[in-house]
């Protein structure tokens, strides 16, 4: 839905005049509650997620070390857990994952004591339908997958999912997420049918759809698309909108448009791995990234929704009013959360995409 130090520039707009954490009089815990683990944490995150300082002020303010691993879709993450945890305490799934992870016991009960940040959620995350009461996760950023473009190299608006998954019009010139999921899940929407669809016959019809257009896509990007088009590799490509976003402070030509069909609306999480190896630590850190300063600073610069409504009254209005960060009414409308459904109906999808991936 997203590195520690993504790119070599300075934080966005500086709009915290580069306050750090442990000058901040932030909430945390009493150092005890840690003290007695070695000072480590193992952060298993997306690409380009987190800001520019954040884990060197998290270590600032508490003397944890983070050491972060990257993942580049849900799937992979899923694997990397399901035989065990190699030692990442803190996990970052997307909602649906979040209910698969939970089914499958993969993740660790919260401490809601441990986390006295969670006050500032807005009202609204504060509980889930996939995750009811918030027992193991935290809402850490939410948004929208939708199409990052080329204004200098388009022809109209770019309103539809058609440019992407069934015209010739930019042929070889396109890119798709390497996500099975969401990949299928779009093209279930274009066709007209739930993006959580388990019939059988429409799943058939997006992989049949999909195969079809393989010929004129470039690259099945792994979470790195923004780049791609940045490079000016591809002229349009289905991504996360805050990587959009940050290409787009960079480069005035690109542009991020929610077609008319709809498509995803997520909301990517903090939770516990099963087994992990630095529990209180993990709350710690948990609980320092919805500190209102330090949610506001993070967000700035990755350039996604928080849910942290504290956090929100500390930004500017280029960001609230941002519409590619914050969909208007009619645009949320449009959009579908994922829902786990079970193993069977991800067997489906899974081998869909090993046919789309063959063919």
């Amino acid at each position: 839905m997203k590195s520690a130090i993504p790119f070599a520039r300075p934080t966005r707009r500086g709009f915290l005049l580069g306050a750090s954490a442990f000058a901040m009089g932030l909430k945390l815990l009493p150092y005890k509650s840690w003290a007695a683990e070695e000072k480590k944490l193992n952060f298993y995150n997306w690409d380009t997620y987190i800001g520019e300082t954040t884990l060197a002020d998290f270590k600032k303010a508490t003397g944890i070390e983070v050491k972060m691993d990257l993942f580049a879709d849900n799937d992979e993450l899923f694997a990397k857990l399901k035989e065990g945890n190699p030692g990442y305490d803190v996990i970052v799934p997307t909602n649906d994952y979040v209910e698969r992870m939970i089914t499958a016991g993969m993740l660790e009960p919260l401490d809601h004591d441990k986390i006295p940040n969670l006050v500032h959620l807005e009202k609204r995350f504060q509980d889930a339908s996939y995750d009811p009461g918030r027992k193991y996760s935290v809402p850490y950023m939410w948004g929208t997958i939708g199409i990052g473009y080329r204004k200098s190299k388009v022809k109209g608006p770019i309103d539809s999912w058609k440019v992407l998954y069934e015209s010739d019009a930019y042929a070889g010139r396109i890119a798709l997420l390497a996500d099975a999921g969401t990949v299928i899940g779009i093209a279930l929407k274009y066709l007209g049918y739930s993006f959580n669809s388990k019939d059988a016959n429409e799943i058939k019809a997006a992989e049949e759809l999909i195969i079809r257009q393989k010929k004129n896509i470039k690259q099945f990007a792994a979470d790195n698309g923004q780049d791609l088009l940045a490079s000016g590799e591809v002229d349009l490509t289905q991504e996360w909108n805050g990587d959009i976003l940050q290409v787009m402070e960079e480069d005035k030509d690109i542009a991020y448009a929610v077609p008319k069909e709809g498509g995803l609306l997520w909301t990517d999480c903090l939770c516990i791995a099963k087994g992990a190896p630095h529990p209180e630590n993990a709350h710690a850190f948990i609980n320092f990234m919805n500190e209102p300063k330090i949610a506001a600073q993070n967000a700035d610069y990755i350039q996604y929704a928080t849910p942290n409504g504290a956090a929100k009254k500390l930004m500017g209005k280029e960001y609230l009013e941002n519409p590619a960060i914050f969909p208007p009414a009619e645009v949320i409308a449009r959009l579908e959360e994922a829902v786990y459904l079970g193993e069977a109906r991800n067997k489906l999808i899974q081998d869909a995409w090993t046919r789309i991936q063959a063919a």
